[in-house]
């Protein structure tokens, strides 16, 4: 049995380890971090050329089931994956780490609501999180940004005022609750993305009493079968190399 696992995560790489050498497992990356944490066995790096070009992949390489184990907010490849595999009737597995509960967060929608909810409330000093991606919405906002990111945004993407942090977690309570008070941050927003290498900032902020702007995730595609845990995800896979 051939598996495509469509990766990125801790996660991703977890289960193409646990899967490893007892079933092929070809992992698939975006290709968008510099030099990811690549996981054993066969990798493939970058997109496939929207459905059209994932449908002939699987078809070419004979894939027999798809794993989608991607960060919560790659919401188009996700799209993408339950498409071809619904079109050509493969088995599809999602693997979602459980979200955060939001507790005291604002919750929004989108990046643009949150850069919305921002301004609104006036905040001065805003520790952004959500990604190189996440930028761009909060361009014209009126407030100091400490923005954190793996790899650099698109200077065209950044507000004027703005101090930019390249760094990769996982990161610790200590370190996020003393990066609140040197920055006098009153402020932080991020996206739901669950999982515990980026948490430990959600303590911090109700440590430091700073209000969390939280954007929700994207739902998943309507029908998927969807499991929360790596363990749930082997057990998914070796049935149906057993069937």
């Amino acid at each position: 049995m051939k598996v495509l696992l469509l990766g990125g995560t801790g996660e991703a790489r977890a289960l193409a380890a646990a899967l490893h050498p007892e079933i092929e497992v070809i992992s698939s990356l975006a290709g968008r971090v510099p030099d990811p944490a690549l996981p054993v066995g066969p990798v493939r790096i970058g997109g496939f050329g929207g459905v059209d070009g994932m449908r002939q992949w699987l078809i070419d390489e004979r894939v027999d089931a798809v794993v989608d184990a991607t960060h919560p907010f790659a919401a188009t490849i996700t799209a993408h994956a339950a498409q071809v595999c619904a079109a050509l009737g493969l088995p599809h597995l999602v693997l979602a780490r459980p979200a955060w509960s939001p507790g005291d967060a604002i919750l929004v929608g989108s990046d643009t609501e949150a850069a919305e909810t921002v301004a609104a409330n006036g905040y001065a000093r805003v520790f952004l999180t959500t990604g190189r991606s996440g930028t761009r919405a909060f361009k014209d906002v009126d407030a100091w940004f400490l923005i954190r990111a793996v790899t650099p945004p698109d200077p065209d993407t950044l507000p004027v005022d703005h101090q930019l942090l390249l760094s990769r977690g996982p990161y610790e309570y200590d370190g996020e609750l003393a990066l609140l008070r040197e920055y006098r941050v009153d402020a932080l927003v991020t996206k739901n993305s669950g999982g515990a290498m980026t948490e430990p900032k959600l303590r911090a902020a109700e440590t430091a009493g700073v209000p969390v702007v939280m954007v929700d995730r994207p739902p998943l595609p309507a029908g998927v079968c969807a499991v929360a845990t790596v363990e749930e995800a082997v057990d998914w896979v070796r049935a149906e190399t057993a069937g």
